[in-house]
């Protein structure tokens, strides 16, 4: 088993965990904020069941029908997780807009820090091992994670000010609000999942790597000069195509060894490069 799916097993089974204790608290303590929080939760633990399939899947070596591998599976299951978020955030909108108003029990708040303190843990984790392995749906977990301790710490407050509504009225609409304000946060995260992974889908540029894989190719001998580079991600692989100039006089020994020094150079520079396929041109040579 792979760091990345240990990563995602330990989320599965700590929303699992956060998911049963967030809604029946909320339905004994009375706190639709909670129980919304919980609803997200169960959210996390849907999205996580399908990370590891959809992560397993992406490891999958390359073969005939697939030359580069499965690894765009990556961007597909994290399209999927920001589809779901997206559904419960609007589905948690309106049905708070339904909700009755009433003071949940002081035990919803004890349970709101603990969940923030455990899912601040995970959410934590996920982006640090995500960050690290240059991993896109450990960051799509993280980054949902993140957004539910946002969203647990609404449920907190809102719960405290609720304790209050009885010597000021207007407090009894604070409980809502909390859900509302939940509910926008799961649609901004599942926005930005879909967003984001659409343009991976589509092919994006990376750029950073893209100057530095330049710089290091021009210092080899006998290349005159880059025509062409392109970086793009391909799941946790580098799909990378160039066209570089060198002498038209050189032999087909000399350029298929200076082909394997740039290949070398690129995994040099960035280990996840994988798929590298290098063109080469004569050196145009102004008369």
């Amino acid at each position: 088993m792979n760091i990345t799916t240990k990563a995602l097993f330990k989320s599965f089974f700590a929303n699992l965990f956060l998911s049963f204790v967030k809604v029946l608290t909320g339905l004994f303590g009375k706190s639709s904020a909670l129980i919304a929080d919980g609803i997200h939760s169960f959210s996390d633990l849907a999205t996580d069941a399908v990370s590891i399939f959809g992560n397993h899947y992406a490891l999958k070596p390359a073969d005939k029908k697939h030359p580069f591998g499965h690894g765009k599976m990556e961007y597909l299951t994290c399209l999927i997780i920001g589809a779901v978020v997206l559904f419960l955030g609007i589905e948690i909108i309106v049905t708070s807009l339904k909700d009755e108003f009433i003071i949940p029990n002081k035990l919803v708040i004890f349970v709101s820090i603990f969940t923030i303190i455990i899912k601040f843990i995970l959410s934590t984790y996920l982006l640090k091992v995500g960050k690290k392995h240059n991993h896109v749906i450990l960051i799509a977990s993280g980054r949902e994670s993140s957004a539910d301790v946002i969203s647990s710490l609404f449920v907190l407050i809102s719960c405290i000010l609720m304790q209050f509504s009885k010597e000021y009225p207007i407090l009894k609409y604070s409980n809502l609000v909390a859900t509302l304000i939940v509910g926008f946060l799961i649609i901004k995260t599942g926005y930005s999942i879909i967003k984001e992974n659409m343009s991976f889908i589509l092919g994006e540029q990376e750029e950073e790597l893209l100057v530095e894989v330049l710089q290091g190719i021009k210092k080899l001998e006998l290349v005159d000069q880059v025509d062409q580079l392109v970086i793009m991600k391909s799941g946790p692989y580098l799909q990378i195509t160039g066209e570089v100039s060198m002498n038209g006089e050189l032999s087909l020994n000399e350029v298929h060894d200076v082909v394997e020094k740039i290949e070398d150079t690129i995994q040099q520079i960035e280990s996840r490069a994988k798929y590298i396929t290098i063109h080469v041109n004569p050196t145009k040579i102004d008369k």
